[in-house]
């Protein structure tokens, strides 16, 4: 997501505190934040699916493999 979007998000809030909102500026507002709220998740799962611990014996666990499904064919 962009920054003019981030910001627009920004305006569109400060508006509805303080004026309201017509009904197109709320469905562009609830599609805005849908859109912010899957960049954020699919962020969140990229950083979580990375993650590879050491165990003490030396070897390396992906998690992302093991418990992220990063890596296997979906169909």
């Amino acid at each position: 997501m962009n920054q003019e979007k981030i910001d627009r998000i920004n305006a569109l809030y400060h508006k509805s505190q303080s004026v309201g909102l017509s009904p197109e500026e709320q469905e562009e507002q609830a599609a805005l934040r849908k859109e912010y709220i899957e960049a954020i998740r699919k962020n969140l799962r990229g950083t979580l699916n990375s993650i590879q611990i050491k165990e003490k014996d030396g070897s390396i666990t992906d998690l992302g493999r093991k418990y992220g499904n990063v890596g296997t064919v979906k169909s």
